[in-house]
């Protein structure tokens, strides 16, 4: 079963130089691997107190844009719109990702198009709540 939790991830563009070929983004290659990782195992550290799953193998996190300043915004759902930690779970979020090294800042929005749904999480999560 492929796992359909993973967020979508937005490096930053390249950008077109005079002579019409790609430069590099302004963070190394490395760097932005480093980062990518870093982000995701924060975000892994984050549990709804509902659900004995973290929030990125719920598929709650919707996409993950890391700006050239290295700041990251995150677009992020919850399971239900009137869930009991929707107010707190945003700033557990920033409090995570912006203790990664290299982080320069976070900005966490929620949506709820589309609605979460059960088939977001990945296989990992499915046997931590019983469903596999």
């Amino acid at each position: 079963m492929e796992q359909s939790s993973n967020p979508e991830i937005e490096k930053p563009e390249a950008h077109e130089e005079a002579h019409g070929t790609l430069s590099a983004t302004a963070i190394p290659q490395d760097e932005l691997a480093r980062l990518t990782d870093d982000i995701i195992s924060a975000l892994k550290t984050v549990y709804d107190p509902e659900i004995p799953a973290d929030i990125y193998e719920l598929g709650l996190i919707y996409k993950i844009d890391i700006e050239d300043d290295r700041a990251v915004k995150i677009d992020m759902t919850l399971t239900a719109p009137g869930c009991p930690v929707a107010g707190e779970m945003p700033g557990w979020v920033e409090n995570a990702v912006g203790a990664v090294e290299g982080v320069s800042g976070v900005e966490v929005k929620m949506v709820f198009d589309p609605p979460w749904t059960p088939d977001r999480m990945s296989e990992e999560a499915q046997v931590a709540v019983g469903w596999y």
